[in-house]
């Protein structure tokens, strides 16, 4: 009986591990899908973004954008405010020179606002960022580059992060995004990623698909040209800059409110899913499905090694029950160091983990909060 609790402890230990580490060494060895990049390569482009309450990030996102129409007198540049209560749409509204902006009728969230900029864009291609993000001032001129090849459907960029020594949350944060940004060059050097981050990344507009308000939309969004049969790749030289979220809090409300959106979002696209290459499944079940249910090895694999502690000796599982129990309260009360970073990854997939146990369960997140301490 140890023998077997052991073996299951080892499954969801690795079932854990997987999509992070082993993942990655599996892509590695495959082959090199090239592109075809070609500077100079002038495109009429819509630049886009949501927000709601994000009046302290507007002076600097304005100022952004102005620098970027300076490089591109052409940008087209669109807003969508969600019924913001402090003064974004103000700030906004104000600089007619650099965007247009459309206001919601109170909270209808950010699909149904990117939806209402994606029928209004004139550009070839489409640009998504958030409010809180700042574009480097080349990054529209790299991104043309890309689209050269007409295989190319969709670029996701590269996501800096600023503040990661602000907390263990921020620390964490950090160090899981440089991980997954690895993890997207190597899926874009063998063929697809599988889905974009909103922060920033990029679509041929006629590839815009249609979609509940309910659905994450950069997910949405940026499978459709998987969907079509085009490449979603991910690049270096297109870089965007954000905060990180640095309370624990916010992040378990961020976690939970993306895991069950993305959930109900893979829901909505099972059948197009379904209808995937091979490699592209494999990618996707490694990278996503797995992920969601990380949380749930986690707390098999510990009560399985518990179990079988208990089955050798009941002095041995109790004293392993207790050992789990004070790293946890101590892994809580911490907000620095290396058990304070393990508890963050705990957290972080514990939270993961309810929001797809919410989405099952039938759950939706339309609308959105900005963290307070980004």
């Amino acid at each position: 009986m140890p023998t077997l609790f052991l073996f299951v402890t080892v499954l969801c230990v690795l079932a854990v591990v997987y999509p992070y580490v082993i993942y990655g060494k599996i892509l590695q060895r495959l082959p090199t899908k090239p592109i075809a990049r070609q500077d100079g390569q002038p495109r009429r482009m819509t630049l886009v973004f949501c927000a709601y309450n994000e009046a302290a990030h507007m002076p600097a996102k304005l100022e952004n954008i102005a620098r970027l129409k300076a490089r591109h007198p052409d940008l087209e540049v669109l807003a969508f405010d969600d019924g913001s209560s402090d003064a974004t749409y103000q700030l906004l509204s104000a600089r007619p020179d650099l965007l247009s902006v459309v206001r919601g009728g109170g909270r209808n969230g950010k699909a149904h606002g990117m939806k209402l900029l994606a029928a209004r864009a004139t550009g070839e291609i489409m640009v998504f960022t958030d409010a809180n993000v700042t574009l480097r001032e080349d990054a529209l001129e790299a991104l043309a580059a890309w689209y050269a090849d007409p295989q190319v459907g969709g670029v996701c960029g590269a996501l800096h992060y600023l503040g990661s020594d602000t907390s263990a949350t921020a620390s964490v944060g950090s160090r899981y995004w440089r991980m997954e940004e690895h993890l997207k060059a190597e899926e874009s050097r063998t063929g697809n990623v599988m889905g974009a981050d909103g922060s920033i990344f990029s679509i041929r507009r006629a590839l815009y698909p249609e979609f509940p308000d309910t659905v994450l939309d950069d997910f949405t969004v940026s499978m459709a040209v998987v969907f079509a049969g085009k490449r979603l790749i991910k690049v270096e030289d297109v870089v965007a800059y954000e905060g990180l979220v640095a309370s624990r809090k916010d992040e378990i409300a961020r976690k939970i409110r993306i895991a069950a959106r993305a959930f109900h979002t893979h829901s909505f696209l099972a059948p197009k899913l379904a209808r995937m290459g091979g490699l592209d499944k494999f990618k996707y079940a490694s990278r996503k499905i797995l992920r969601w249910f990380g949380g749930g090895f986690l707390v098999i694999g510990a009560l399985s090694f518990v179990l079988a502690m208990l089955a050798i000796s009941w002095p041995l599982g109790l004293a392993a029950a207790a050992a789990i129990a004070a790293a946890v309260l101590a892994g809580l009360r911490m907000t620095k160091g290396p058990l304070a970073s393990i508890m963050e990854i705990v957290i972080a997939l514990i939270a993961t983990q309810i929001g797809v146990f919410r989405a099952m369960r039938g759950q939706t997140f339309a609308v959105w909060n900005p963290a307070k301490s980004r």
